[in-house]
């Protein structure tokens, strides 16, 4: 069986809980068991959200340090934040911004999200580019298809955020 533990982080407003809804639903339709826990307090004034994801057979949703899989981080510095989660092998997918140097991770998957987001003129966009970029360097549990079959079930009564939803995810793909 798939088992997969997940931080996925960033400031509220940027997507975080749409990709972790996202990822468990896709995770369901492959019919592996899922928890989620999501710390979002401050994120109507820009604070750090933080999602824990588990895909498997897990009796806890919370990631513990040193015990994730893999760290999603739609902001530059919520890598250092919350870094301390990954096990010494773990992967980290992450929006570089401007100037993001991860010389210590390597095999680290970066990508300007800012930059790309600004380009398609979808700044909302962020969080689907990173995810673009996990699935683009193979680590999550599930393939581009996969989650793009969620994706269009989720969003099919609405077909301009869909086109743009796929945009992103496939640009953040693409940028690997």
């Amino acid at each position: 069986m798939i088992c997969q533990q997940l931080i996925i982080s960033g400031v509220g407003g940027q997507g975080i809980l749409f990709i972790t809804r996202l990822l468990a639903e896709t995770a369901i339709a492959k019919g592996l068991p899922v928890l989620t826990s999501e710390t979002h307090g401050m994120a109507q004034r820009g604070g750090i959200v933080i999602s824990h994801l588990k895909i498997g057979d897990f009796s806890s949703p919370l990631v513990r340090p040193g015990q994730a899989d893999g760290l999603i981080a739609l902001k530059p510095g919520n890598v250092q934040l919350h870094r301390s989660f990954l096990k010494p092998e773990g992967w980290i997918a992450a929006n570089s911004g401007a100037a993001l140097s991860l010389p210590e991770a390597p095999g680290a998957a970066t990508v300007d999200a800012d930059r790309i987001s600004l380009q398609l003129g979808n700044p909302q966009a962020v969080n689907l580019i990173v995810l673009g970029r996990a699935l683009a360097a193979g680590r999550l549990f599930c393939t581009p298809d996969e989650l793009e079959g969620v994706m269009r079930k989720k969003l099919h009564k609405k077909a301009a955020l869909l086109a743009g939803a796929l945009a992103a995810l496939s640009a953040g793909r693409q940028a690997s």
